[in-house]
């Protein structure tokens, strides 16, 4: 018997029009001129989720374990980013920015991350009490390093920069519901118009969603996304803070506590902090969506996370609840912060990968299968590190293409 041919609409389909999908659709155009790509984004527009609602920070990759895809791809990341900016005319600024330890116990942490900034090639400055003022003249800190390869920018924009380098055909307000991935034929997407569109090769970039796309192919993720809103705040006295400052964050979360960012506009955002959202999408305590609370209650590892760091998320929660709580936490780096200088800004989401026995995933995370490419672990930094992951992301689907 013969099989027909299948007419495929296009050679690569991207889920998801983030920061990450769209430098992926990027990297496959300039890398193999000709490939036709196409994006399924089902917001009208680019970056309305994690792209568009973090701080705007061009992290320098202190933080990140030697050798992890984190550090490596924040370091050439934040290089490339600044000179992406600059090609493109696109908002952006390298601040650089103080780490700053207010507790004794915190010593060591700081020393420790001086030695994980330099490993990982990362000019860094040591001060002491005394010295944080030429920097921060409002902050108070036993001591601090100072990260000068740290910027900001407007991610948004490079996101719909991308989005029109790419060449890519990109349908936004289209929600993929349903995919029929055959290893012998391809992968056909319906969408919520009733639309299906048929490619060689899946690339799964959708975030928030990132597992459930990765279950509609038919790949086990092996994880699921539990989503943690940061709530922000703009403060009301912005010439209190020149630039970026940051806490000694806890090395068993892969969050960075709250802290102070003079973003591209001036303006002075404070935060995140880290709580449970009850909907992907949940940018509010009123946002409940049962069905997405029940499959994170349904995984293990969501009970697992929270018997093993309760205390550390009763904080987090206290701090959603109690803007004088909040206050406490920034006064800690801003003593001259009050209530009323904390205006409410909007929410992010974070899409936290969490494996089945609670272990927060704090690497970057991507998965292949049969016709498909899934990243399933792109929280921050990986707005910085968007260009080298989308190079990655891209090198994956097209060997993926080429086997076929």
């Amino acid at each position: 018997m013969v099989r027909a041919a299948v007419s495929y609409d296009c050679d690569v389909l991207v889920i998801g029009g983030g920061i990450v999908g769209l430098s992926t659709a990027y990297a496959i155009t300039h890398a193999a001129p000709g490939t036709r790509v196409t994006v399924l984004e089902k917001e009208p527009g680019p970056a309305r989720h994690q792209t568009g609602r973090n701080s705007g920070v061009i992290h320098s990759g202190v933080y990140y374990r030697p050798g992890s895809l984190k550090a490596r791809f924040a370091v050439r990341g934040a290089a490339e980013m600044v000179k992406f900016c600059a090609e493109y005319d696109i908002p952006h600024a390298v601040t650089g920015k103080l780490i700053v330890a207010t507790e004794r116990d915190e010593l060591p942490r700081l020393h420790a991350l001086v030695q994980r900034g330099r490993e990982n090639g990362i000019p860094v400055r040591e001060l002491g009490a005394a010295q944080i003022g030429a920097y921060e003249p409002e902050v108070r800190g036993l001591a601090a390093i100072h990260v000068a390869t740290t910027g900001v920018c407007d991610f948004s924009a490079v996101t719909r920069r991308l989005a029109e380098a790419s060449g890519a055909r990109i349908r936004y307000g289209t929600k993929a519901v349903s995919i029929d991935r055959r290893p012998d034929l391809g992968v056909a997407v319906r969408t919520d118009d009733g639309t299906v569109v048929r490619a060689r090769v899946l690339v799964n970039c959708a975030g928030l969603h990132c597992d459930g796309i990765a279950r509609l192919t038919g790949d086990e993720p092996r994880v699921r996304i539990i989503p943690f809103r940061g709530e922000y705040y703009t403060l009301a006295r912005p010439e209190l803070v020149r630039g970026l400052v940051y806490p000694v964050p806890d090395p068993a979360f892969p969050f960075l506590g709250v802290h102070l960012t003079r973003g591209i506009d001036g303006s002075v955002h404070i935060g995140p902090n880290a709580v449970p959202a009850l909907a992907r999408e949940g940018y509010d305590w009123r946002t409940v969506r049962p069905r997405e609370l029940g499959a994170t209650l349904a995984w293990p590892g969501s009970w697992h996370l929270a018997r093993r760091h309760w205390r550390y998320g009763g904080g987090e929660l206290h701090r959603s609840l109690s803007k004088a709580a909040f206050t406490r936490a920034v006064r800690r780096l801003l003593p001259a912060a009050t209530p009323d200088d904390l205006v409410p800004s909007p929410a992010g989401v974070r899409a936290q990968a969490v494996l089945r026995d609670g272990t927060l995933v704090d690497d970057f995370l991507i998965q292949e299968g049969p016709r498909t490419v899934h990243v399933l672990n792109a929280p921050s930094p990986a707005a910085t590190a968007s260009l080298p992951i989308g190079r990655e992301v891209a090198r994956r689907a097209l060997r993926a293409l080429a086997a076929l």
